[in-house]
């Protein structure tokens, strides 16, 4: 209840100046952040507590849950560079959001079927025992039923299990060697078929949505408004604010009601976006329209319009993303692939058009390298670090003091609501007196910070209490430097696609931006393995072996970070020169011609 009532207060404080900045800006942005506000609410709601779910109510183990998140990350950000392309050519970016926002809401409403709970047993010496499973995330219980009792577990000394508290007539010894026992899980396949037709839904609905909303921001400015950065900014805002309520509420309603209430109420604020969004096309005033109004109405197969073929496709499309998000190794190829089609059709447009566009487009995908690795280790927050909160941190859990494991998501874009308003301020009065950071400086501190975020973590585990739980003020100061950094680098990215892109690339150089978020997503999902540990029932054996485990891989990856942001800065000066004037503000700002 705490984190609730801190979220009103927070909402309400940053709210107002972001509204009365809206006003300076065009009316479609409205539309649009709150779309996005409502459409991130629905995505953040269900990763708040995905992990979770996979672990404990599957019985997924770490590195195949881990692997399972990752698959579902890659595709989300992996499916926008065939929903950009798509809008750029033919359905044009307002009916593409419109289809991939329905798909979304199918999807949502879908995870909502959660089915009964998996099973786990334990065979000795051919006499079978079950675990019985109580609760879910930081009120999660796992005993060993053993004739009239039932007995906690942990790690035996051997890397075997240990049963506590067990009597000394029991029919199985208090430590079990490793090797002597079979651990068995059983399932319901037809909920995992339901589960991984929910994520294919979601999959393609992102597909058609995320990359092209975005792109219509960029079009509600013209070339050189100094409006543009502070727009994105004031946009960033909307998606935060979804993101900040799905965490406290889906994390709240997912651990004290159920997993289908807390994916049912993330279905909810998806349906919300979509009715906002139809309901105020006139506010885009002809954004987002398709290119070829008369051909997209012509019939392609007998008497179906091109239109109904694109839709037609994209929901048979949903199998085969239902196939692909069960398989975590042949993500890597696809992103191979995806990146190899991307670059050729890239270099081929570089030959369409002059040097200063060349030179941008070189710039922009120098900018999508930073954000791969920033958002590598940005996105270890849905896996390693959910599950740092709940396993190596002390939550208050004090009636209304309580926070939830999934709740510690909300940090993150608490941060940013907090934080926006001055920033987007500050972003707007520097660029008025030609004094603000070029858009690679902004990267290199960005990528400095939440380097640094990850060492905090590590620096953490020496301050771990006898239960081998850390203070819940590092990892709440470490999202706060991971957010700074995401400050410094998401929004000036999102803006800098909009600028760098020839004007009939726009929606493609966005999806591209997403294509690198999609390798980041696959390599977090790579990170987050190495931070994989023995459970039983979804509850931690070893939790003193797991604090380590997470301090030294935080510890390497912060390095990378801080090592790739130094980098930028040094470079800054050099590179900052393919821009050939596009982060120019005013009249007299360097326009692209048009071939």
């Amino acid at each position: 209840m705490f984190i609730v009532l801190a979220g009103l207060l927070i909402t309400l404080v940053t709210a107002v100046p972001v509204f009365l900045q809206l006003r300076s800006h065009p009316r479609g942005l409205t539309v649009l952040f709150f779309a996005e506000m409502w459409e991130r609410f629905s995505y953040y709601g269900m990763r708040a507590i995905l992990i979770f779910y996979l672990t404990e109510h599957f019985l997924f183990d770490d590195q195949v849950a881990q692997g399972q998140y990752a698959s579902y990350t890659t595709l989300v950000y992996l499916l926008p560079l065939v929903g950009g392309f798509v809008a750029d050519r033919w359905l044009g970016s307002r009916k593409a959001i419109a289809f991939g926002a329905l798909l979304l809401v199918a999807g949502h409403f879908t995870m909502a079927f959660e089915g009964p709970a998996a099973t786990e047993t334990l065979t000795y010496q051919g006499h079978t025992y079950a675990y019985r499973l109580d609760g879910r995330m930081e009120g999660r219980t796992v005993c060993l039923r053993v004739e009239a009792g039932c007995y906690g577990v942990g790690a035996g000394a051997d890397g075997g299990l240990a049963i506590k508290g067990l009597p000394a007539g029991a029919p199985l010894p208090s430590l079990l060697p490793k090797g002597s026992y079979v651990d068995a899980r059983s399932r319901s396949q037809p909920f995992i078929d339901i589960l991984y037709l929910a994520l294919a839904l979601i999959i393609m609905g992102v597909g058609f949505l995320k990359a092209n909303i975005s792109s219509i921001v960029g079009q509600l400015y013209p070339q050189g408004d100094p409006r543009r950065d502070p727009g994105f900014t004031l946009y960033y805002y909307g998606i935060n604010l979804g993101a900040f309520w799905a965490a406290i509420l889906c994390g709240l309603v997912g651990q004290t009601v159920s997993w289908g209430a807390g994916f049912g109420l993330a279905g909810i604020g998806m349906l919300a976006g979509y009715l906002v969004f139809i309901f105020n096309k006139p506010r885009l005033e002809g954004h987002g329209e398709p290119p070829d109004p008369v051909k997209l109405a012509r019939p392609v197969l007998g008497p179906i319009r091109l239109e109904w073929a694109i839709y037609l496709a994209g929901i048979a499309g949903v199998a085969g993303v239902w196939w692909m998000v069960q398989q975590f190794a042949f993500m890597g190829w696809l992103l191979l692939v995806g990146w190899i089609a991307a670059l050729a059709y890239l270099g081929f447009e570089m030959t369409r058009v002059g040097k200063v566009a060349r030179d941008r487009l070189v710039l922009a995908l120098l900018l999508v390298f930073g954000s791969v690795v920033f958002f590598a280790l940005a996105e270890q927050a849905g896996t390693s670090l959910n599950q740092f909160a709940e396993r190596n941190t002390n939550l208050p859990s004090h009636g209304i003091w309580t926070i939830t494991p999934a709740q510690t998501q909300s940090f993150n874009s608490g941060y940013i609501l907090l934080f926006v308003p001055p920033l987007a301020w500050l972003w707007a009065k520097l660029g008025q007196r030609g004094r603000d950071p070029n858009p690679l400086v902004k990267f290199g501190l960005g990528l400095i910070q939440i380097g640094v975020g990850f060492w905090v973590l590590t620096w953490s585990a020496g301050y771990a209490d006898s239960s081998f739980r850390t203070p819940l003020f590092f990892l709440a100061f470490s999202y706060l430097l991971q957010t700074t950094g995401e400050l410094f680098l998401s929004p000036v990215g999102l803006s800098e696609m909009t600028k760098l892109a020839p004007a009939r690339m726009i929606s493609t150089l966005m999806a591209i931006w997403f294509l690198g978020a999609s390798a980041a997503q696959y390599l977090a999902g790579l990170i987050a393995r190495f931070t994989a540990t023995d459970t039983v029932g979804g509850e931690v054996l070893d939790p003193g072996h797991a604090l380590a485990t997470y301090a030294h891989v935080f510890l390497i990856i912060g390095a990378l970070g801080c090592a790739v942001g130094v980098l930028f800065l040094v470079l800054s000066p050099w590179l900052k020169r393919l821009a050939h004037g596009a982060d120019d503000t005013g009249p007299e700002a360097h326009i692209e011609p048009v071939a």
